[in-house]
């Protein structure tokens, strides 16, 4: 069997300017799409109630999560917010991740029930860094537009983030930590992308090809996937696979959501 050669990280750039720039009408535009789409949302697979922890991205607050949890919550999962405020990196969980792990072991322990967790952008990085230190507690990890792996400083808001975090992208902790991520989560695990994202590029969101990963493209904004009615449909089904039934994303029956352009993995 071929090998895959190893993608060279450098050559990975930040999106263009005018993909960046377009962010904001784009996700108002997938905004107001949302009622279009609501027969094929409705059309989703019904939750089995597990409990389902939704992270919000850089510099966000629960607020962003509003319409995805709810969303959720309708197809009839027990959904918890993250509760942390705005998402600023280790500054609100914790330079060893403990208050997430926290705010994790508290759900599981009132549910009972494994967790799974939703993370968008930056949260979908702290998603599974969580899976990792307490992959017990954890069925499954979704990310939306999450930048976990490739090249850290190729997004249009690398400065921002060392500004705003503290961190600082050449540190040894920092770099340790982005090995760490680069690797498959120790549980199923799907990465939702765009190559429209003018935020960070499509490559640094992809999960390697493992039994338990896959990769799901749609077409869209970053700011707007959390309003994309494709992600959501794509999340509604990940969730509704059956603790250790683990299986790829089919896509019969998904060709008629209001954002069509939707492949198989790409790397």
């Amino acid at each position: 069997m071929a090998t895959r050669a190893a993608p060279n990280v450098d050559a990975i750039k930040p999106p263009s300017t005018l993909l960046a720039l377009t962010e904001f009408g784009r996700a108002m535009g997938e905004l107001a799409a949302l009622p279009l789409a609501l027969p094929v949302l409705r059309s989703a697979p019904r939750g089995d109630g597990h409990p389902v922890l939704v992270l919000p991205g850089f510099t966000a607050s629960d607020a962003s999560t509003g319409i995805l949890r709810r969303y959720l919550r309708d197809l009839g999962y027990e959904v918890y917010a993250w509760e942390l405020g705005r998402n600023l990196g280790m500054r609100s969980i914790g330079l060893d991740a403990e208050k997430l792990v926290e705010r994790l072991r508290i759900i599981h322990e009132e549910t009972g029930q494994k967790v799974s967790l939703v993370g968008w952008s930056l949260g979908g990085v702290m998603a599974r860094q969580l899976s990792r230190r307490a992959p017990q507690h954890v069925r499954q990890v979704i990310s939306l537009g999450s930048p976990f792996t490739g090249n850290p400083r190729a997004s249009t808001v690398a400065k921002l983030y060392e500004r705003v975090t503290g961190d600082r992208i050449h540190d040894p902790r920092m770099q340790a930590m982005l090995a760490e991520s680069r690797q498959a989560p120790p549980v199923p695990s799907t990465a939702i992308f765009s190559r429209a994202d003018g935020i960070v590029p499509w490559q640094n969101c992809v999960e390697p090809e493992t039994g338990t990963t896959d990769n799901i493209e749609v077409f869209g904004s970053h700011c707007g996937l959390g309003v994309n009615a494709a992600v959501l449909y794509a999340v509604a089904d990940r969730l509704a696979l059956p603790e250790g039934g683990w299986a790829p994303f089919s896509r019969a029956g998904w060709r008629a959501a209001v954002y069509p352009r939707v492949e198989r993995t790409v790397h």
